[in-house]
């Protein structure tokens, strides 16, 4: 059974604008599959798929703008978290909260995951790429499934056709707070301060190209 829809997943149509799109194209002739059968066909599939309830959900692939944010957010994670208990980890790691599995852009887990591990259900931090296809399940359905998981702290909601952070905490109850080029981010559940324009290093975005001009125009003093 597994292999069947595994097989069904790559005959899908993959110029479909929304991020996922369902393997069964009718659900009342396609049996739900369990926990078990997904974490195994995932270990077998050329495709990463999202597992909601019973059902799974072919990924598309990411822009290189989207691999540049997720890239310089994880680095900057994982040079600051170097030899300390939490762990940043890249879009390969599952995050399971009751019966649904996501694969986050970037998430950090303070739990030492065994080696052989490919999901954890205690993150600390998630991060999700946002774009016009992911952008409104990121800010519903996937927030509505994040906040709960009693061990996550912030989640980041970063743009990459504009240059903007949502960063929602627990702390304040979910409230959202924005930062933009020059604004710099304090994490508190990991004690790391990191700056905007360093999360969209390389990006090409109209926000990011206008800051850098304008930084380029002012004295060092102005910059300062």
């Amino acid at each position: 059974m597994i292999v069947s829809f595994y097989q069904i997943s790559a005959t899908l149509n993959a110029n479909q604008p929304y991020h996922y799109r369902c393997m069964m194209s009718n659900r009342a002739h396609q049996p739900l599959i369990s926990e078990q059968e997904y974490l195994e066909g995932e270990l077998h599939s050329d495709i990463k798929h999202e597992y909601i309830d019973g059902m799974i959900y072919a990924m598309s692939g990411a822009s290189a703008a989207h691999n540049r944010i997720a890239g310089n957010i994880y680095g900057e994670f994982r040079n600051h978290l170097k030899g300390k208990p939490c762990q940043p980890y890249s879009a390969d790691m599952k995050v399971k909260i009751g019966s649904k599995y996501f694969y986050p852009d970037v998430l950090v887990d303070c739990t030492d995951l065994a080696d052989d591990q490919y999901f954890t259900d205690n993150p600390t931090i998630i991060v999700e790429v946002l774009s016009k296809s992911t952008k409104q399940i990121d800010k519903t359905i996937k927030f509505n499934t994040y906040i709960q998981i009693l061990s996550l702290q912030e989640y980041l909601l970063v743009e990459q056709d504009t240059a903007e952070v949502e960063v929602l905490r627990r702390r304040t109850n979910w409230k959202a707070e924005h930062y933009f080029m020059g604004d710099e981010i304090k994490l508190d559940s990991i004690d790391l301060s990191i700056k905007v324009a360093d999360i969209y290093d390389r990006v090409k975005n109209t926000d990011v190209l206008e800051w850098l001009e304008k930084q380029a125009q002012q004295t060092p003093i102005e910059q300062e």
